[in-house]
């Protein structure tokens, strides 16, 4: 018997295992920061945070951790 993994997971896993900037999802970046999901997506388009878009999805994207890390310690 498989395993469930989130889609958002998966996408996140492959595009870290493939790239030099490591990225969060939308739901992780919010924890960091206590803002729910939806509040993140707010979050993200006031302060025209880094957005990597997710290839054939319209409202998926993934956000870069080094610009949270940045967040949390200033």
């Amino acid at each position: 018997m498989t395993s469930f993994e989130d889609w958002n997971q998966k996408v996140k896993k492959t595009f870290n295992a493939t790239s030099n900037e490591e990225v969060l999802t939308i739901t992780e970046a919010g924890a960091l920061l206590g803002l729910s999901k939806d509040a993140m997506k707010t979050y993200v388009d006031k302060h025209n945070l880094t957005k990597i878009k997710i290839m054939r999805s319209t409202h998926r994207y993934l956000l870069l951790k080094s610009e949270m890390d940045s967040l949390l310690k200033s």
